[in-house]
């Protein structure tokens, strides 16, 4: 299954056996420093509407199970969700910035999310040789919600108040590569939305994870947000809220950041964010002396 993978990787590179042995030799150190770790990956982004960048994120996973790393990953879906609502000629709503999600849409999410998104990242996996196992955050309870609540009204919008990652856990001590949608069970029954980063964060802090890797469609914290050359490569949580008053972290970064401090502060090793964009990212992160994005410590 190793040589499947590392095929695959290499179909379109015109590189000898010799050097795809040094390849692995040069990888070993980080495959033995990260043996029987766990890593937490949230998907989503261009990386996974990308047929070319799944295909290499999914081999990316496969291969990091293969030599022994627990990855659970933890997936969005929002373009599916819309492509879906427009089917049924439901208009999609935002409210700053965030997904207004009443019960009709709350049907939709679930069914996109826990169905056809997360069965087809599952198939994905074993089409690479890889075991995979499909879950959602209702499974045994794993994410228990309650209603966001914020000055506009989300409807079924939840913020995680628990996290039981037994059957994650389960999943893993029998092999399998959890994959993880990101809808919540309420107290009363009730079902909701729940931001994946948000879910990825407290999944891995929960689980005490040794890296949690957020992939976007951006390299990582810039400190000009127009130029690529800015790219803050370490950033210690105790340095964030400087660099919010000064502006470096602002919009749509201030959630993805807040969710890496928030998971380092509960004993999450590091947390990243990477460009989903480039093939392999994740093992760039994994495999390499200087890794691909932005580490927060």
């Amino acid at each position: 299954m190793m040589e499947d993978v590392l095929k695959q990787m290499s179909a379109r590179v015109d590189i000898t056996n010799e050097q795809r042995a040094n390849v692995l030799i040069q990888a070993l150190p980080y495959i033995q420093k990260w043996a029987g770790k766990t890593v937490v990956v949230k998907y989503g982004g261009n990386a996974m509407l990308n047929e070319e960048l799944k295909e290499a994120v999914m081999s990316d996973i496969v291969l990091l199970q293969l030599v022994g790393i627990n990855v659970v990953l933890v997936h969005g879906g929002g373009p599916e969700i819309n492509a879906m609502l427009d089917k049924i000629g439901k208009e999609s709503k935002f409210v700053g910035g965030m997904r207004y999600t009443d019960e009709e849409t709350m049907d939709v999410v679930q069914m996109v999310l826990a169905g056809k998104v997360n069965k087809s990242l599952v198939q994905h996996l074993m089409r690479h040789s890889g075991k995979a196992l499909g879950l959602c955050g209702l499974d045994g309870r794993m994410l228990m919600a309650e209603k966001l609540m914020k000055q506009d009204d989300l409807g079924f919008v939840g913020e995680i108040v628990e996290v039981n990652t037994g059957v994650i856990e389960d999943a893993i001590d029998k092999g399998y590569t959890p994959v993880v949608s990101t809808i919540a069970g309420g107290y009363g029954g009730e079902v909701y939305n729940i931001n994946a980063d948000t879910a990825a964060a407290e999944i891995a802090a929960k689980l005490k994870a040794s890296k949690l890797i957020l992939m976007t469609d951006i390299c990582g914290l810039l400190r000009d947000k127009d130029d690529e050359s800015t790219l803050i490569p370490v950033v210690n949580v105790s340095e964030v809220p400087l660099l919010k008053k000064q502006g470096v972290i602002s919009g749509g970064m201030i959630p993805k950041i807040d969710c890496c401090v928030e998971a380092v502060r509960q004993g999450v090793g590091r947390a990243h964010i990477i460009d989903g964009r480039i093939p392999h990212s994740i093992l760039i992160e994994m495999f390499t002396d200087s890794g691909i994005g932005t580490m927060f410590y």
